[in-house]
């Protein structure tokens, strides 16, 4: 068989050797012996028969500029893979030091344990024995469509043909992950791709018969965990079944494959061994520098949170101010962005004076901090302290996601102890109160998933917060897991600069006895919404709340549907304004009127029939904050000089954003 020809240095040779090219940037395959080259020779051969062996070699060739494989490689080229091959095994050196790192946790926080796995077996024995003929058929689907796809292979290769025929369409919508045409034109992928919908389709129907009973939350975490295994072993997530990881893997001499290395490494390191997918550029945004930036001061401190007060940019401002309370489970500057995304600054050029909690990143000495004390410690003394500075005539509050839950549980002790309220209306944006149906997330809340996260919490005495950003990355495991894996780890890609993903990475610790509370009295026993949450000896209750209200939910928000959302707050008396917003769970807040992206329906009637309500509104274009600014506005008192509503006599201690929100 002939031989490939050797790569041969065409170049300007060194004066002082002639034998050995000239400068520091020759290329090192122009030494014979060099093993640099050797490596180079050997990795194109592991390619070029890769790429033979599993028949993708026409796609191969396609992607290295009109020069075929078996022709050799150029110096340069193997002078590139050379170098590559020195960055991986120094990158593997970094991967399996920062996997000895990896912290040996309970198995309760990583998944199903095996009393799930056996009692799905169970049902699905039941299942075939209830229903034998459903069962059957299942299976006799599967086989008519696999031996149907491999037909259809059969069919095109006997024709001859390199490339697929167009197929119809197969209606629904377009799934990105088959996105590039070689998923349904280059035969190998086109069968990886049709045969996966197969098995997919096929584990959703044994998911339906291992669902037997009446055990609805059984049956929910059977098709949570089966959807999870199906996305997880798509063809798209892993290097041999990628087409388009391939052909960039070629294409670049392997750069792609190292800088891929090089991510998942970093990520590695930076989670201390637990892999989490980094969504954006941990460079790109500095809090306090680029995000945070609206200015302000820090007027009062404890040790459970800052208060932060923003500074007027209007000649008038309202009386009457208002206060911010985000949720602890990530970091305020969600609400304060960049200047063109900010609601923090959108709501002091509508003339108000904005105030937000900051809260304290705990660490061991809060872990008895528990609910009762996010309310009695957080909320309540933040309210107090605002309405001090302005004069004792009432506050406007604002709670979002778990801040606005506990903003609701401190009104409805201070309704129910018929203690003196400072808050003259309330406004939740995306909060659950009523957990009877919180979405996806309640497939994760079973005995063994709450025992191994109060393990892990009694242990540090807090609850790391890579636990729960890695739970909430698997309610949307394509967009949050697999998608910027794929991106960051097979293709070799970048980070985005994406401030929205910046703060969502940027999540915090939860104190033990808090984390606890957290999902048992809410989660799993919705003590709040049944009556029976007790704060400073008292059981409060949904029930319990009288207080004008304006309530923001969202869409397609999977962490607090609109539903649920709109459920429990419902019941709030004093009247209420209700309004559901287009996008998810940030994005349909974050919504800055001019971006013009996301619209909102909106009705004063309680939406009793949820059905109903939505059938009875009429959708808006556009950001509901001018909306809510209005409402917001009846409710603020007179104007009053913008000086005299923050004058030199509210203590400033350090400017905003503070160095809590570093912590």
């Amino acid at each position: 068989m002939q031989q490939s020809p050797r790569p041969v240095y065409t170049g300007p040779r060194d004066s002082r050797n002639p034998k050995l090219p000239q400068g520091d940037k020759a290329p090192v395959a122009a030494f014979p012996n060099a093993l640099a080259a050797n490596a180079a020779r050997r990795k194109s051969f592991a390619i070029w028969r890769l790429t033979r062996c599993e028949g993708v070699l026409p796609l191969v060739q396609k992607s290295v500029s009109g020069a075929s494989m078996n022709d050799g490689m150029s110096s340069l080229g193997a002078f590139e893979l050379g170098q590559n091959f020195q960055r991986i095994n120094f990158l593997l050196q970094r991967l399996f030091l920062a996997l000895s790192r990896r912290e040996i946790r309970n198995p309760g926080v990583e998944g199903p344990g095996q009393p799930f796995y056996m009692r799905a077996a169970m049902n699905q024995a039941q299942g075939w024995m209830t229903n034998p003929m459903k069962s059957f058929n299942t299976h006799i689907q599967f086989w008519q469509n696999t031996t149907a796809l491999y037909a259809e292979l059969t069919q095109a290769m006997l024709s001859g043909a390199a490339r697929m025929p167009k197929a119809p369409s197969e209606g629904g919508p377009a799934d990105a992950r088959f996105a590039d045409e070689e998923w349904s034109k280059h035969p190998f992928f086109y069968y990886l791709r049709r045969q996966y919908q197969i098995m997919s389709a096929y584990l959703e129907s044994l998911a339906d018969g291992a669902s037997v009973g009446e055990d609805e939350k059984h049956t929910e975490q059977i098709h949570f965990f089966t959807h999870q295994l199906v996305d997880l072993f798509s063809p798209s997530n892993f290097l041999a079944s990628n087409p388009v990881a391939i052909k960039k893997a070629v294409e670049t001499n392997g750069r792609s494959l190292v800088e891929g290395l090089e991510n998942l490494v970093k990520d590695l390191e930076r989670s201390g061994g637990d892999l989490l997918v980094t969504l954006s550029d941990p460079e790109a945004f500095k809090v306090g520098e680029t995000l945070a930036t609206t200015k302000g001061h820090v007027v009062h401190e404890t040790d459970l949170f800052q208060l932060i007060r923003y500074e007027p940019v209007t000649e008038k401002v309202y009386a009457r101010p208002l206060l911010l309370v985000p949720p602890w489970i990530n970091k305020f500057y969600i609400l304060d962005l960049q200047p063109k995304s900010s609601l923090v600054k959108w709501l002091t050029e509508q003339g108000i004076a904005v105030y937000i909690v900051s809260w304290k990143n705990p660490r061991e000495e809060l872990r008895d901090y528990g609910m009762d004390s996010y309310v009695e410690h957080g909320v309540l003394p933040a309210m107090r302290k605002v309405d001090e500075f302005h004069g004792n005539d009432g506050v406007n509050v604002v709670g979002y996601c778990i801040g606005g839950t506990t903003l609701a549980l401190s009104l409805a002790l201070l309704n129910k102890t018929k203690a003196e309220n400072p808050a003259k209306s309330a406004t939740f944006f995306t909060a659950l109160t009523d957990f009877a149906d919180p979405g996806p997330l309640k497939s994760f809340i079973d005995e063994g998933f709450i025992s191994g996260i109060m393990i892990e919490a009694q242990r540090k005495g807090y609850l790391d917060q890579r636990i729960m950003a890695r739970t909430f990355s698997y309610l949307r495991p394509n967009d949050l897991v697999y998608g910027p894996a794929v991106k960051a780890y097979l293709l070799g890609e970048a980070r985005p600069k994406f401030d929205l993903l910046f703060w969502n990475e940027d999540s915090t610790r939860l104190p033990e006895r808090m984390a606890r509370e957290y999902l048992t009295h809410l989660y799993r026993d919705n003590l709040f919404a049944n009556g029976g949450f007790e704060i400073e000896n008292v059981n409060v209750s949904l029930d319990d709340i009288k207080i004008p209200h304006y309530v923001v939910a969202c869409e397609k928000d999977h962490i607090a549907p609109w539903d649920a959302s709109f459920k429990g707050l419902s019941r709030l008396k004093g009247g209420g304004r209700f309004v559901l917003a287009q996008s998810g769970h940030i994005a349909g807040i974050v919504n800055h009127p001019d971006k013009k992206k996301y619209g909102y329906w909106v009705s004063d009637e309680t939406p009793a029939d949820l059905d109903a309500w939505r059938a009875g509104t009429t959708a808006n274009e556009g950001s509901w904050w001018p909306d809510w600014a209005i409402w917001l506005g009846r409710r603020s008192g007179k104007k009053i000089d913008a000086a005299a509503s923050f004058p030199q006599s509210i203590p400033r201690l350090e400017p905003a954003p503070g160095r809590y929100v570093r912590e």
